[in-house]
């Protein structure tokens, strides 16, 4: 027992879902700003709580407004529907909602894992739903891979 609380205690904090947050004790998370030529009203809200959320669920990190030990700044830099899965006939089949976004990570604790960096994740629809009917839907599955990439780039370090 002694020997794993050792083992554990050189190798920083570690959680069940696989994170290591070293000797950080606080996490803040900017607003994400929108910068698209569309704009959601919701989407920067989403992302920012929905990453505060992450954070406070599977970590013991606490919040904190700025100055954090694992600081993340954040814009959306794309919200754009395109035609895929092109039949035959030229027609879509499906329609493609693509969220980019930049992210800026900052470990006061580590400065060797600071990033910035891209993200872009999708989802398809098919082109006889109105867009406005399954938007929501969409956003929530979007918003959520991509707050699993950015949680697993800045502490899940497998």
């Amino acid at each position: 027992m002694v020997l794993t609380a050792m083992v554990w205690q050189g190798c920083g904090i570690y959680s069940f879902t696989g994170a290591s947050y070293g000797s950080a004790k606080t996490v803040s998370i900017d607003y994400f700003q929108n910068r698209s030529s569309y704009v959601n009203p919701t989407l920067s809200q989403k992302i920012t709580e929905d990453l505060k959320n992450r954070f406070m669920s599977q970590t013991p990190l606490n919040l904190v407004k700025s100055g954090g030990d694992l600081s993340f700044e954040g814009t959306i830099t794309g919200y754009k529907i395109s035609p895929v899965d092109i039949k035959s006939s030229g027609q879509a089949a499906n329609n493609r909602l693509t969220i980019t976004i930049k992210v800026s990570f900052t470990n006061a604790t580590e400065p060797d894992n600071d990033f910035d960096k891209s993200y872009s994740r999708y989802a398809d629809y098919d082109v006889k739903l109105p867009f406005a009917t399954v938007e929501s839907t969409l956003v929530e599955d979007i918003v959520s891979l991509l707050i699993d990439d950015i949680f697993n780039d800045s502490v899940v370090n497998w």
